[in-house]
C-alpha cells in the first residue's frame, strides 16, 4: 500500500517570491504530494548571514502560503542560532513522521549539483527522497551530471527513479527529477530592486511585498 509523500523545501526565503511558490506547486502536483512544508532556516551553514531576520523570512512565508489547503509553513530552524544542517532537520522530521512516511526534499537543479557539499550528505538519502526541479530551457539535469562530482553522479545513477509513483511506494532513497516552468525571480534581484527604490509588485505575493514595505526591508542603509 503505498502513502503519499510530504513534500520538504527549505531555504532562506530573503524574501520568499512567486519562484519558491511555483516550485511547490509543480511538486505538489508532479510527485502527487500530500503536503508541501516550507522550512525557512535560521543560521544556514553554506552561505552568508540572511539580509532579513529569521522571524520576518518566517512571517513572510505565512503570508505568502496563506490560504493555500497543501502548504504549509515548519519553524523549528527559525530560532536556532547554532548552523542549520539539513540532515538534522530531516532527522527531527522523521522522528516526528515515523519511518514509514516518506519524505521527498525539493531541490533547484543547481542546488542538487552542490549536494556533495553537504554536511553528512549521503545520509540525506536515508531519510528522504530527493525531488530536483530542472527549469525549462536550461540544461537537461542528465546532461549537466555529466560535469558533476563522482560521488554525487554515483548516487544520481543508483538512485533515478522513472516515475513519481516510486516515491510513494517506499519512505526515502529515490531521486526524482520534475520540471520547472523558466520564471526568472530571485532573492537577489528582489533585493536589489528595494534597495533602488523599484517596485516588486508580481515578483513577490501582495501580502509580503506590503510586509517588506511595512518593515522597511531590504532598503540600502543611509
Amino acid at each position: 500500500m503505498s502513502t503519499a509523500p510530504i513534500g520538504i523545501l527549505g531555504g532562506t526565503f530573503d524574501p520568499v517570491h512567486h519562484g519558491h511558490l511555483r516550485i511547490a506547486q509543480e511538486a505538489l502536483e508532479q510527485c502527487g504530494l500530500a503536503q508541501v512544508c516550507f522550512v525557512p532556516s535560521g543560521t544556514p551553514p553554506h552561505r552568508a548571514a540572511p539580509f532579513a531576520p529569521a522571524q520576518a523570512r518566517w512571517e513572510m512565508v505565512r503570508l505568502a502560503i496563506g490560504g493555500h489547503p497543501d502548504f504549509q509553513v515548519d519553524v523549528r530552524e527559525v530560532f536556532r542560532s547554532d548552523p542549520c544542517y539539513t540532515v538534522d532537520t530531516l532527522t527531527s522530521l522523521r522522528a516526528e513522521l515515523g519511518v514509514g512516511q516518506p519524505l521527498c526534499m525539493i531541490l533547484g537543479g543547481d542546488a542538487f549539483l552542490q549536494l556533495h557539499t553537504w554536511h553528512d550528505w549521503r545520509r540525506l538519502f536515508a531519510l528522504a527522497h530527493i525531488v530536483v526541479l530542472q527549469r525549462a530551457g536550461g540544461q537537461p539535469l542528465g546532461n549537466a551530471m555529466a560535469q558533476a562530482d563522482t560521488a554525487l553522479q554515483a548516487e544520481y545513477q543508483v538512485r533515478l527513479a522513472p516515475g513519481a509513483r516510486a516515491l510513494h511506494e517506499t519512505p526515502a532513497g529515490c531521486i526524482f527529477v520534475a520540471d520547472m516552468p523558466a520564471l526568472d525571480i530571485s532573492a537577489t534581484d528582489i533585493r536589489r530592486r528595494r534597495e533602488e527604490k523599484k517596485n516588486i509588485r508580481y515578483l513577490v505575493p501582495d501580502a509580503v511585498a506590503h510586509y517588506i514595505n511595512t518593515h522597511s526591508l531590504y532598503k540600502k542603509p543611509c
